[in-house]
Protein backbone atom coordinates (compact mmCIF):
# COMPACT_ATOMS: atom_id res chain seq x y z
CA UNK A 1 0.00 0.00 0.00
CA UNK A 2 1.37 3.43 -0.92
CA UNK A 3 1.60 5.76 2.08
CA UNK A 4 1.26 9.50 1.51
CA UNK A 5 4.36 11.67 1.69
CA UNK A 6 2.47 13.78 4.24
CA UNK A 7 2.13 10.82 6.60
CA UNK A 8 5.73 9.77 6.09
CA UNK A 9 6.96 13.22 7.13
CA UNK A 10 5.33 12.89 10.57
CA UNK A 11 7.84 11.63 13.10
CA UNK A 12 6.89 9.17 15.85
CA UNK A 13 5.50 10.64 19.05
CA UNK A 14 8.32 9.32 21.21
CA UNK A 15 6.63 10.12 24.52
CA UNK A 16 3.98 7.56 23.61
CA UNK A 17 6.63 5.04 22.52
CA UNK A 18 8.34 5.42 25.87
CA UNK A 19 4.99 5.14 27.65
CA UNK A 20 4.42 1.79 25.94
CA UNK A 21 7.86 0.61 27.07
CA UNK A 22 7.12 1.69 30.65
CA UNK A 23 3.77 -0.10 30.60
CA UNK A 24 5.37 -3.26 29.18
CA UNK A 25 8.07 -3.19 31.84
CA UNK A 26 5.45 -2.71 34.56
CA UNK A 27 3.29 -5.54 33.15
CA UNK A 28 6.25 -7.93 33.18
CA UNK A 29 7.30 -7.07 36.73
CA UNK A 30 7.68 -9.97 39.12
CA UNK A 31 5.89 -10.20 42.46
CA UNK A 32 7.66 -7.99 44.94
CA UNK A 33 9.20 -5.71 42.31
CA UNK A 34 8.79 -1.97 42.83
CA UNK A 35 5.95 -0.42 40.83
CA UNK A 36 6.83 1.96 38.00
CA UNK A 37 6.52 5.64 38.90
CA UNK A 38 5.26 7.33 35.76
CA UNK A 39 6.60 10.87 35.49
CA UNK A 40 6.49 10.77 31.71
CA UNK A 41 2.95 11.61 30.63
CA UNK A 42 1.59 15.16 30.69
CA UNK A 43 -1.82 14.27 32.04
CA UNK A 44 -3.25 15.45 35.38
CA UNK A 45 -3.69 12.69 37.91
CA UNK A 46 -6.95 14.43 38.87
CA UNK A 47 -10.11 13.71 36.89
CA UNK A 48 -13.25 15.74 36.27
CA UNK A 49 -14.83 16.89 39.56
CA UNK A 50 -18.22 15.60 40.72
CA UNK A 51 -20.39 18.35 39.23
CA UNK A 52 -18.85 17.78 35.79
CA UNK A 53 -19.39 14.04 35.97
CA UNK A 54 -22.97 14.56 37.12
CA UNK A 55 -23.64 16.99 34.26
CA UNK A 56 -22.46 14.38 31.73
CA UNK A 57 -24.67 11.72 33.30
CA UNK A 58 -27.63 14.09 33.26
CA UNK A 59 -27.09 14.97 29.59
CA UNK A 60 -27.02 11.29 28.65
CA UNK A 61 -30.08 10.53 30.76
CA UNK A 62 -31.99 13.46 29.24
CA UNK A 63 -31.06 12.51 25.69
CA UNK A 64 -29.12 15.71 24.99
CA UNK A 65 -26.64 14.02 22.68
CA UNK A 66 -27.42 15.31 19.20
CA UNK A 67 -25.22 17.59 17.12
CA UNK A 68 -24.57 21.11 18.30
CA UNK A 69 -23.58 24.03 16.11
CA UNK A 70 -20.08 23.61 14.71
CA UNK A 71 -18.98 26.51 16.89
CA UNK A 72 -20.29 24.85 20.05
CA UNK A 73 -23.14 25.29 22.51
CA UNK A 74 -23.95 29.01 22.89
CA UNK A 75 -24.14 28.57 26.66
CA UNK A 76 -20.65 27.07 26.75
CA UNK A 77 -19.19 29.89 24.65
CA UNK A 78 -20.80 32.34 27.09
CA UNK A 79 -19.35 30.43 30.05
CA UNK A 80 -15.84 30.47 28.58
CA UNK A 81 -16.18 34.20 27.98
CA UNK A 82 -17.22 34.62 31.62
CA UNK A 83 -14.14 32.70 32.76
CA UNK A 84 -11.87 35.10 30.89
CA UNK A 85 -13.67 37.99 32.59
CA UNK A 86 -13.43 36.57 36.11
CA UNK A 87 -9.95 35.05 35.91
CA UNK A 88 -8.11 37.47 33.60
CA UNK A 89 -10.32 40.60 33.60
CA UNK A 90 -10.72 40.27 29.82
CA UNK A 91 -13.87 41.06 27.87
CA UNK A 92 -13.93 38.35 25.19
CA UNK A 93 -16.98 38.37 22.93
CA UNK A 94 -18.49 34.85 22.97
CA UNK A 95 -18.90 35.17 19.21
CA UNK A 96 -15.09 34.96 18.91
CA UNK A 97 -15.02 31.58 20.69
CA UNK A 98 -15.22 28.31 18.73
CA UNK A 99 -15.54 25.09 20.75
CA UNK A 100 -13.45 22.26 19.29
CA UNK A 101 -12.75 18.56 19.70
CA UNK A 102 -9.78 19.20 21.96
CA UNK A 103 -6.90 21.61 21.52
CA UNK A 104 -5.63 19.31 18.77
CA UNK A 105 -8.66 20.10 16.63
CA UNK A 106 -8.25 23.78 17.49
CA UNK A 107 -4.66 23.73 16.24
CA UNK A 108 -5.64 21.86 13.10
CA UNK A 109 -8.44 24.27 12.28
CA UNK A 110 -6.25 27.32 12.89
CA UNK A 111 -3.44 25.97 10.73
CA UNK A 112 -5.75 24.96 7.90
CA UNK A 113 -7.43 28.37 7.97
CA UNK A 114 -4.21 30.39 7.89
CA UNK A 115 -1.31 28.42 6.38
CA UNK A 116 -0.77 27.76 2.68
CA UNK A 117 1.64 25.38 0.98
CA UNK A 118 5.20 26.60 1.46
CA UNK A 119 4.42 29.01 4.30
CA UNK A 120 6.95 28.97 7.12
CA UNK A 121 5.96 29.16 10.78
CA UNK A 122 8.51 29.97 13.48
CA UNK A 123 8.53 27.81 16.62
CA UNK A 124 10.87 27.60 19.61
CA UNK A 125 13.07 24.57 20.09
CA UNK A 126 12.16 22.91 22.46
CA UNK A 127 8.44 22.83 21.75
CA UNK A 128 5.38 20.55 22.03
CA UNK A 129 6.05 17.66 19.61
CA UNK A 130 2.73 17.86 17.78
CA UNK A 131 2.95 21.55 16.87
CA UNK A 132 5.22 20.73 13.96
CA UNK A 133 2.92 18.08 12.38
CA UNK A 134 -0.05 20.47 12.53
CA UNK A 135 1.91 22.98 10.45
CA UNK A 136 3.02 20.21 8.10
CA UNK A 137 -0.55 18.93 7.70
CA UNK A 138 -1.44 22.35 6.31
CA UNK A 139 1.50 21.95 3.88
CA UNK A 140 3.52 24.55 5.74
CA UNK A 141 7.06 24.27 7.07
CA UNK A 142 7.86 24.51 10.76
CA UNK A 143 11.09 26.41 11.37
CA UNK A 144 12.57 25.48 14.76
CA UNK A 145 14.64 28.17 16.48
CA UNK A 146 16.93 27.04 19.32
CA UNK A 147 15.78 28.79 22.50
CA UNK A 148 17.81 28.26 25.64
CA UNK A 149 17.47 29.03 29.34
CA UNK A 150 18.55 32.64 28.80
CA UNK A 151 15.31 33.07 26.80
CA UNK A 152 13.21 30.94 29.18
CA UNK A 153 13.21 28.36 26.34
CA UNK A 154 10.88 30.68 24.41
CA UNK A 155 11.09 32.74 21.24
CA UNK A 156 12.11 36.35 21.64
CA UNK A 157 11.38 39.28 19.36
CA UNK A 158 15.05 39.20 18.31
CA UNK A 159 14.71 35.53 17.34
CA UNK A 160 11.66 36.32 15.25
CA UNK A 161 13.25 39.33 13.55
CA UNK A 162 16.38 37.38 12.65
CA UNK A 163 14.54 34.30 11.37
CA UNK A 164 11.79 36.12 9.45
CA UNK A 165 12.06 35.59 5.72
CA UNK A 166 10.03 35.98 2.52
CA UNK A 167 8.09 32.76 3.19
CA UNK A 168 7.41 33.40 6.89
CA UNK A 169 3.71 33.39 7.76
CA UNK A 170 3.96 33.88 11.50
CA UNK A 171 4.77 32.33 14.86
CA UNK A 172 3.36 29.48 16.92
CA UNK A 173 4.09 29.97 20.61
CA UNK A 174 3.10 28.14 23.78
CA UNK A 175 2.88 29.95 27.11
CA UNK A 176 3.26 28.20 29.52
CA UNK A 177 5.26 25.70 27.50
CA UNK A 178 5.41 21.97 27.26
CA UNK A 179 8.10 20.66 27.96
CA UNK A 180 9.58 23.45 30.10
CA UNK A 181 6.65 24.92 32.04
CA UNK A 182 8.00 28.40 31.28
CA UNK A 183 6.03 31.37 29.94
CA UNK A 184 6.89 34.36 27.79
CA UNK A 185 7.21 37.60 29.73
CA UNK A 186 4.37 39.96 28.89
CA UNK A 187 6.58 42.72 27.47
CA UNK A 188 8.43 40.22 25.26
CA UNK A 189 5.16 38.73 24.03
CA UNK A 190 3.98 42.24 23.15
CA UNK A 191 7.19 42.90 21.21
CA UNK A 192 6.73 39.67 19.26
CA UNK A 193 3.10 40.43 18.45
CA UNK A 194 3.99 43.96 17.28
CA UNK A 195 6.74 42.66 15.04
CA UNK A 196 4.44 40.05 13.54
CA UNK A 197 1.74 42.68 12.95
CA UNK A 198 4.23 44.98 11.21
CA UNK A 199 5.14 42.17 8.85
CA UNK A 200 1.57 41.17 8.12
CA UNK A 201 1.87 37.81 9.86
CA UNK A 202 -0.12 35.73 12.33
CA UNK A 203 0.45 35.06 16.02
CA UNK A 204 -0.85 31.73 17.29
CA UNK A 205 -0.50 31.10 21.02
CA UNK A 206 -1.12 27.72 22.63
CA UNK A 207 -2.48 28.60 26.08
CA UNK A 208 -3.70 25.18 27.21
CA UNK A 209 -1.66 25.45 30.43
CA UNK A 210 -2.60 29.06 31.14
CA UNK A 211 -5.03 28.07 33.89
CA UNK A 212 -2.11 26.37 35.65
CA UNK A 213 -0.01 29.51 36.08
CA UNK A 214 1.62 30.00 39.47
CA UNK A 215 3.27 33.41 39.23
CA UNK A 216 1.38 36.68 38.77
CA UNK A 217 4.12 38.01 36.51
CA UNK A 218 3.39 35.31 33.93
CA UNK A 219 -0.27 34.40 34.42
CA UNK A 220 -1.54 36.54 31.56
CA UNK A 221 -3.27 35.72 28.27
CA UNK A 222 -2.01 36.98 24.93
CA UNK A 223 -5.61 38.04 24.35
CA UNK A 224 -5.01 40.93 26.74
CA UNK A 225 -2.14 42.52 24.80
CA UNK A 226 -2.60 46.30 24.28
CA UNK A 227 -3.28 48.39 21.16
CA UNK A 228 -5.57 45.78 19.65
CA UNK A 229 -2.79 43.18 19.48
CA UNK A 230 -4.82 40.80 21.65
CA UNK A 231 -7.72 41.05 19.20
CA UNK A 232 -5.45 39.76 16.44
CA UNK A 233 -4.03 36.80 18.37
CA UNK A 234 -5.32 33.29 17.69
CA UNK A 235 -5.47 31.61 21.11
CA UNK A 236 -5.72 27.83 21.51
CA UNK A 237 -7.05 26.45 24.79
CA UNK A 238 -8.37 23.22 26.24
CA UNK A 239 -10.43 21.61 28.98
CA UNK A 240 -7.72 18.95 29.41
CA UNK A 241 -5.17 20.46 31.76
CA UNK A 242 -6.59 23.01 34.22
CA UNK A 243 -10.08 21.52 33.92
CA UNK A 244 -8.83 17.89 34.18
CA UNK A 245 -10.87 16.56 31.22
CA UNK A 246 -8.13 14.97 29.07
CA UNK A 247 -10.09 12.07 27.59
CA UNK A 248 -13.22 14.13 26.99
CA UNK A 249 -11.48 15.78 24.00
CA UNK A 250 -12.77 19.32 24.33
CA UNK A 251 -11.05 22.61 23.65
CA UNK A 252 -11.62 26.00 22.10
CA UNK A 253 -10.23 28.78 19.93
CA UNK A 254 -10.48 32.52 20.46
CA UNK A 255 -10.31 34.13 17.03
CA UNK A 256 -10.30 37.55 15.39
CA UNK A 257 -13.93 38.12 14.33
CA UNK A 258 -13.17 37.88 10.60
CA UNK A 259 -11.73 34.39 11.07
CA UNK A 260 -14.74 32.88 12.87
CA UNK A 261 -16.86 32.08 9.75
CA UNK A 262 -13.80 30.59 8.04
CA UNK A 263 -13.06 28.26 10.95
CA UNK A 264 -16.75 27.47 11.32
CA UNK A 265 -16.88 26.32 7.69
CA UNK A 266 -13.85 24.12 8.16
CA UNK A 267 -15.24 22.68 11.42
CA UNK A 268 -18.58 21.89 9.77
CA UNK A 269 -16.81 19.82 7.14
CA UNK A 270 -14.06 18.20 9.20
CA UNK A 271 -15.65 17.63 12.62
CA UNK A 272 -19.36 18.58 12.46
CA UNK A 273 -19.09 19.46 16.15
CA UNK A 274 -17.26 18.63 19.34
CA UNK A 275 -18.74 15.95 21.60
CA UNK A 276 -22.16 17.14 22.72
CA UNK A 277 -22.00 15.23 26.01
CA UNK A 278 -18.56 16.70 26.77
CA UNK A 279 -19.88 20.19 26.05
CA UNK A 280 -22.82 19.81 28.43
CA UNK A 281 -20.46 18.43 31.07
CA UNK A 282 -18.02 21.32 30.58
CA UNK A 283 -20.70 23.84 31.50
CA UNK A 284 -20.36 22.56 35.06
CA UNK A 285 -16.64 23.42 35.06
CA UNK A 286 -17.57 27.04 35.66
CA UNK A 287 -19.83 26.45 38.64
CA UNK A 288 -18.36 28.05 41.79
CA UNK A 289 -17.92 24.68 43.51
CA UNK A 290 -16.04 23.28 40.52
CA UNK A 291 -13.80 26.32 40.22
CA UNK A 292 -12.99 25.99 43.93
CA UNK A 293 -11.89 22.39 43.28
CA UNK A 294 -9.72 23.50 40.35
CA UNK A 295 -8.06 26.19 42.42
CA UNK A 296 -7.25 23.71 45.19
CA UNK A 297 -5.74 21.42 42.59
CA UNK A 298 -3.74 24.28 41.08
CA UNK A 299 -2.31 24.93 44.54
CA UNK A 300 -1.40 21.24 44.80
CA UNK A 301 0.39 21.33 41.43
CA UNK A 302 2.36 24.35 42.64
CA UNK A 303 3.26 22.56 45.89
CA UNK A 304 4.56 19.62 43.87
CA UNK A 305 6.67 21.96 41.77
CA UNK A 306 8.02 23.67 44.87
CA UNK A 307 9.08 20.30 46.30
CA UNK A 308 10.35 18.48 43.22
CA UNK A 309 12.40 21.13 41.37
CA UNK A 310 14.73 21.89 44.32
CA UNK A 311 15.20 18.16 44.85
CA UNK A 312 16.22 17.63 41.22
CA UNK A 313 18.66 20.53 41.53
CA UNK A 314 20.07 19.04 44.73
CA UNK A 315 20.61 15.69 43.01
CA UNK A 316 22.48 17.27 40.11
CA UNK A 317 19.62 17.14 37.60
CA UNK A 318 19.64 20.88 37.12
CA UNK A 319 16.48 22.72 36.11
CA UNK A 320 17.93 26.04 34.87
CA UNK A 321 14.62 27.94 34.74
CA UNK A 322 11.96 27.52 37.42
CA UNK A 323 8.69 26.58 35.70
CA UNK A 324 6.03 29.22 36.29
CA UNK A 325 3.17 27.03 35.06
CA UNK A 326 2.05 23.62 33.80
CA UNK A 327 3.48 20.53 35.56
CA UNK A 328 6.88 19.86 34.03
CA UNK A 329 10.56 19.95 34.96
CA UNK A 330 13.06 20.31 32.09
CA UNK A 331 16.26 18.89 33.55
CA UNK A 332 19.82 18.97 32.26
CA UNK A 333 21.06 15.36 32.54
CA UNK A 334 24.61 15.65 31.23
CA UNK A 335 26.05 15.09 34.71
CA UNK A 336 24.02 11.94 35.35
CA UNK A 337 24.82 10.57 31.89
CA UNK A 338 28.54 11.05 32.61
CA UNK A 339 28.19 9.41 36.03
CA UNK A 340 26.44 6.37 34.56
CA UNK A 341 28.76 6.11 31.55
CA UNK A 342 26.13 7.06 28.98
CA UNK A 343 27.58 8.96 25.99
CA UNK A 344 25.56 11.95 24.84
CA UNK A 345 25.73 10.60 21.30
CA UNK A 346 25.29 6.90 20.59
CA UNK A 347 27.40 4.89 18.17
CA UNK A 348 26.77 5.31 14.43
CA UNK A 349 24.40 8.21 14.98
CA UNK A 350 22.10 6.27 17.35
CA UNK A 351 20.45 8.33 20.07
CA UNK A 352 22.34 8.45 23.34
CA UNK A 353 22.13 10.89 26.22
CA UNK A 354 18.65 11.38 27.64
CA UNK A 355 17.12 8.74 25.34
CA UNK A 356 19.35 5.99 26.71
CA UNK A 357 19.12 7.48 30.20
CA UNK A 358 15.31 7.28 30.14
CA UNK A 359 15.45 3.50 29.67
CA UNK A 360 18.20 3.20 32.27
CA UNK A 361 16.04 5.09 34.78
CA UNK A 362 13.21 2.65 34.17
CA UNK A 363 15.59 -0.28 34.68
CA UNK A 364 17.49 1.00 37.72
CA UNK A 365 14.89 3.14 39.49
CA UNK A 366 11.54 2.12 37.97
CA UNK A 367 10.97 5.77 37.06
CA UNK A 368 9.62 6.75 33.66
CA UNK A 369 10.53 10.18 32.27
CA UNK A 370 10.52 11.61 28.74
CA UNK A 371 13.75 12.21 26.79
CA UNK A 372 14.36 15.45 24.93
CA UNK A 373 14.24 13.73 21.54
CA UNK A 374 10.51 14.41 21.29
CA UNK A 375 10.76 18.14 21.78
CA UNK A 376 13.27 19.45 19.27
CA UNK A 377 16.58 19.20 17.49
CA UNK A 378 18.75 21.51 19.62
CA UNK A 379 20.72 19.27 22.01
CA UNK A 380 17.81 16.90 22.73
CA UNK A 381 20.23 14.40 24.25
CA UNK A 382 20.97 16.92 27.01
CA UNK A 383 17.41 17.24 28.36
CA UNK A 384 14.89 15.05 30.15
CA UNK A 385 11.32 16.05 30.98
CA UNK A 386 9.77 15.01 34.27
CA UNK A 387 6.03 15.43 34.78
CA UNK A 388 4.87 16.42 38.25
CA UNK A 389 1.28 15.44 37.40
CA UNK A 390 1.54 12.75 40.02
CA UNK A 391 0.92 12.57 43.75
CA UNK A 392 3.31 14.10 46.25
CA UNK A 393 3.80 10.62 47.69
CA UNK A 394 4.98 9.35 44.30
CA UNK A 395 7.28 12.35 43.82
CA UNK A 396 8.86 11.79 47.23
CA UNK A 397 9.39 8.13 46.41
CA UNK A 398 10.94 9.08 43.06
CA UNK A 399 13.42 11.36 44.84
CA UNK A 400 14.27 8.56 47.28
CA UNK A 401 14.93 6.12 44.44
CA UNK A 402 17.01 8.63 42.47
CA UNK A 403 19.11 9.46 45.52
CA UNK A 404 19.74 5.78 46.20
CA UNK A 405 20.76 5.16 42.59
CA UNK A 406 23.20 8.06 42.56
Amino acid sequence: MRISQRAQRVEPFYVMELAKAASDMAANARPGDRPMIKLNIGEPDFTAPPLVQAAAERAIRDGRSQYTDATGLPALREAISGWYASRFSLAIDPARIVVTAGASAALQLACLALIDAGDEVLLPDPRYPCHRPFVQAAEGRAVLIPSGPEDRFQLSADHVAQAWGPATRGVLLASPSNPTGTSIARDELERIARLVRERGGITLVDEIYLGLSYEDAYGHSALGLPDGLGDEVISINSFSKYFNMTGWRLGWLVLPPALVPVVERLAQNLFICASTIAQHAALACFAPDSLAVYERRRAEFKARRDFFIPELNRLGLGVPVLPDGAFYAWADVRGLCERWGIPLQGADGAPGGSWTLAFELMRRCQIAATPGRDFGLAEPQRWLRFSTANSMEQLREAVTRLEAAL
